[in-house]
Parts: structure tokens; C-alpha cells; sequence
């Protein structure tokens, strides 16, 4: 059977003696470190110096951008000569490739329609710029894929 468990009486939560200690509840203000005119002053101070460090900073990047354009006016004569050079070396590639492809063709002309010229109002010596896939007709098919992308998407 159960056993019989003693009676003890609850032991209820009562504040301590003397009671508990004050919430303090009071503002507390903040420790001033700098006064205001501490802190214009030292704005002011600051300003200053940047607005000088600014200053000799950019007379030194504008220095640096003229020299630059001054060597991109220089340079770039040189890179369109490049450029035309190239230019020019390709048609010859195209005009000799066209001659090892055709030379066995009877009557074929390198340039010409079989004798016929394809510009007949043209003079002779005038250069036609040929349209872009010709101008890559027997060129690697990276280049011509780099070139037309680059074509496309400018």
C-alpha cells in the first residue's frame, strides 16, 4: 500500500528584509568629451586639409590624363597605318588564294568575271572595298567569328 508522506506546510517567496533595492530610473547623460566649438574647429581643421590634398591630387591626374591623350595623338596615326597595312595584306592573301583556287577555271581572270570587269564605270586603279564576308572568304573562321562579333555588338 502507499506510505504516508509527511505534511510540510509550502514555504512562500517573500521579499527581503529591509525590501529590495531602488530601480534607478533616472536620465543619465552621456560623458562630454568635446565641446562644439571643439568640433567645428576640428571639422573646419579637417576640411581643410582634405580640400589641399585634393587639390595636389588633382593637378596630378590632370597632369597624368594630358600626357596620356598626348600619347594617344601620337600613337594613333601609327595604329591606323597598322591597321590599313593589314588591311591590304589581307586582300593580297585574298587575291593570291583566289588565283591557287581558280587557276585550273580556262579564261578566269583573278579580279574580273571571266575577263569581264566587275566595276565597269570604275578606272582601273580605284580600290573597291569588298563587303565583309568577302573580305573574309578565305581567312581562318576564328578571325572571321572574332571580327563579326566585334562587328555586330560595336
Amino acid at each position: 500500500m502507499a506510505t504516508a508522506v509527511p505534511h510540510v506546510p509550502p514555504k512562500q517567496d517573500l521579499p527581503p528584509a529591509g525590501g529590495y533595492k531602488k530601480i534607478p530610473f533616472a536620465r543619465v547623460p552621456p560623458k562630454s568629451y568635446f565641446t562644439g566649438f571643439t568640433m567645428i574647429g576640428t571639422y573646419v581643421a579637417v576640411t581643410t586639409v582634405g580640400l589641399g590634398i585634393y587639390y595636389l591630387t588633382a593637378k596630378k591626374v590632370k597632369r597624368d590624363e594630358i600626357e596620356m591623350r598626348s600619347a594617344q595623338n601620337v600613337i594613333f596615326p601609327i595604329l591606323i597605318a597598322e591597321r590599313d597595312r593589314e588591311f591590304l595584306r589581307q586582300l593580297r592573301r585574298n587575291r593570291d588564294e583566289e588565283a591557287d583556287l581558280m587557276k585550273n577555271v580556262p579564261g578566269w581572270e583573278v579580279g574580273t568575271w571571266y575577263g569581264e570587269p566587275v566595276f565597269k564605270t570604275l578606272p582601273e586603279d580605284t580600290l573597291v572595298t569588298p563587303i565583309f564576308k568577302e573580305f573574309y572568304a578565305h581567312a581562318d573562321w576564328k578571325s572571321y567569328a572574332k571580327r563579326a562579333h566585334i562587328k555586330l555588338w560595336s
